[in-house]
């Protein structure tokens, strides 16, 4: 005969067992379902510490095309006040920074590689200044106006006054030559939109790298280089250049004319994908037109090379014949050439 106070705790004991399996399962699953919340985050989430980014060695290890590390983001600045640019400072070690650091290495007659050798960190290292520096935000920084949103379609685009920035945070990850995601990564809970908060940015590049004599821009390897005048190779630069509906020119053209902040114009003659227009139109000035704040006209009708609206897309994606750099890239090559300069058109072996 079963005791009656002993089927009571065994029925009790079996319970506690159940909850505690069932308690178990739940966290098990909400364990998983965390891991997997976590996976699909951005990696730059969970920001990045700006004393991370100084103390970084960049390595195959460190290094990543995939996700932004510290050590990519230091390479990338190091390359950039080189006047070595990597287009947008977002990170990671993708093409433009191959490119860059190629190009550093010819400039400095090292053995030439899109991977970062023993011998290119060392020289670049010779830069030792902080990586990242603190900015207060002014007034100006916040003012505006902004677009609420920029028109994907050109059309759109000709009715506005001016094609100006879409938020504070992206005029100033554009002043220092970031992502707007690296900048957010930085300055985690930031809003980037009242005057007198202080900011935490890389400290990149300011100015052009000298007078260039002649530049060169190979349509292959989508690049840009500027070259003095006793044929050393002073400034790089990622590009767009041309485009299926209107490839960009083959031999030597010049220099005509340098404009800043300039107004687009529509040549319906181009056909260009996307607009159906058959009028001509004009789109305002402003760093989201689609040639950005300058325009560096060449001595071939409707050839220029010009800043971007998305500097993320640099050497991404096709221009439309003209050879496209990022709005701060555009402005050193401007400060760097002059009515005259020659620039050659070249087609690289890859």
């Amino acid at each position: 005969m079963v005791d009656e106070d002993s089927l009571r705790a065994a029925v009790k004991t079996a319970g506690s067992v159940a909850r505690a399996r069932q308690f178990t399962s739940i966290c098990l699953v909400l364990t998983l379902a965390l891991a997997f919340a976590l996976a699909a985050v951005p990696a730059f989430a969970a920001g990045m510490e700006a004393a991370a980014v100084g103390s970084a060695q960049p390595s195959k290890k460190t290094l990543s095309n995939e996700k932004p590390t510290p050590a990519g983001v230091r390479l990338q600045v190091l390359l950039d006040r080189a006047h070595f640019s990597p287009g947008e400072i977002d990170g990671k070690f993708g093409e433009n920074a191959r490119k860059a650091l190629r190009a550093y290495a010819e400039a400095r007659q090292l053995p030439s590689s899109d991977e970062l050798t023993e011998d290119v960190w060392k020289a670049l290292q010779a830069d030792d200044r902080p990586l990242t520096a603190t900015y207060t935000i002014t007034d100006k920084d916040v003012a505006g106006p902004f677009l609420h949103k920029l028109p994907s379609k050109m059309e759109d685009m000709k009715n506005i006054p001016k094609l100006g920035y879409t938020s504070p945070r992206e005029a100033l990850a554009e002043k220092f030559h970031m992502s707007e995601q690296l900048l957010a990564a930085l300055n985690p809970g930031r809003h980037f939109d009242r005057a007198g908060d202080t900011i935490v940015v890389v400290d990149a590049a300011g100015g052009a790298p000298g007078k260039a004599a002649r530049v060169e821009i190979d349509k292959n390897r989508q690049t840009v280089k500027l070259f003095d005048k006793s044929n050393s190779l002073i400034g790089f630069y990622p590009a767009t250049v041309g485009s299926e509906e209107k490839p960009s020119p083959s031999g030597t053209l010049k220099v005509t004319e340098i404009s800043r902040n300039p107004t687009y114009r529509y040549n319906p003659a181009y056909h260009f994908k996307g607009v159906h227009t058959r009028k001509p139109f004009t789109i305002k000035p402003g760093p989201n037109n689609p040639v950005g704040v300058v325009w560096i006209n060449l001595s071939a009708e409707g050839y220029g090379i010009h800043g971007t609206p998305s500097p993320d897309k640099i050497s991404k994606a096709q221009s439309h014949g003209c050879v496209r750099l990022t709005n701060w890239d555009a402005e050193r090559v401007a400060s760097s050439v002059s009515k005259g300069t020659p620039v050659a058109f070249v087609e690289g072996s890859g």
